[in-house]
């Protein structure tokens, strides 16, 4: 038997980047996976076929409440039960933290609605069901954005340090359910497979001279895991560049 066989972990947003290498990871130490997106179908099925637990995709999209209690369902139905939740799915676009204009109310509204209220009713609404696993924890991927005065945008800004105040809040008044975070600063995804300047700024300042992989952060999703006392941490995983 492995580490974790017998354990389900859903992970949100983990048909690619952080989210794939976080459900391959929990795979390979023996967890059944619910992987999830909310549009990549393919590739999220793709990437369920291919772990070697009892895994299923479930398409759902966070930011509608009726598709991440949907999600939820799908897990129970299949599984009986959840253990580990990986709070991954966010939804960011580059707009100048100068340019008040360009942070339209929409960009704004959608950042906050997949990145916080997405986030928040899907946890709220596992919170039953993990109260109910004998080893249960909630590791959401935030960002240095949500510690620091930087990121893609302003309000991305803004909701990764809701997300960071979230998993204290929820760490302080829902035990023994362990909540953390995992705060990455820029991460070589395809979502940021073009943003090359910012690539090569991270690398020129930090002391580690390199971007984030998605192992990277996997590691500290794993971490949070496998550490059965660790609650209310933000583990932040930026090789040093906001120093």
């Amino acid at each position: 038997m492995s580490e974790l066989t017998g354990q389900v972990a859903l992970v949100t947003g983990s048909s690619s980047g952080i989210g794939e290498a976080v459900a391959r990871r929990l795979a390979a130490l023996g967890a059944n996976l619910v992987v999830n997106s909310a549009t990549s179908v393919q590739a999220g099925e793709a990437v369920a076929s291919s772990l070697p637990t009892d895994s299923i995709y479930v398409q759902a999209d966070i930011s509608d409440q009726a598709q991440g209690n949907a999600l939820l369902e799908a897990t129970i139905k299949r599984f009986g039960k959840l253990d580990i939740l990986v709070n991954n799915a966010g939804w960011t676009t580059v707009v100048p933290h100068n340019d008040l204009e360009g942070l339209t109310d929409e960009i704004f509204d959608k950042t906050m609605q997949v990145n916080v209220y997405g986030t928040w009713r899907l946890t709220k609404a596992a919170i039953p069901l993990l109260h109910k696993s004998e080893n249960p924890c909630v590791i959401t991927v935030t960002s240095v954005a949500g510690v620091r005065p930087v990121g893609s945008s302003i309000a991305y800004s803004m909701a990764k340090a809701a997300l960071n105040q979230m998993t204290q809040l929820l760490a302080k008044s829902h035990g023994p359910i362990r909540f953390n975070a995992v705060a990455p600063g820029l991460v070589a995804t395809p979502w940021t497979e073009s943003w090359d300047a910012q690539h090569a700024a991270v690398a020129a300042a930090a002391p580690i001279p390199r971007s984030a992989t998605p192992d990277d952060c996997a590691e500290g999703v794993l971490a949070f895991v496998r550490n059965k006392y660790a609650t209310g941490t933000i583990f932040i995983i930026d090789g040093g560049i906001t120093l």
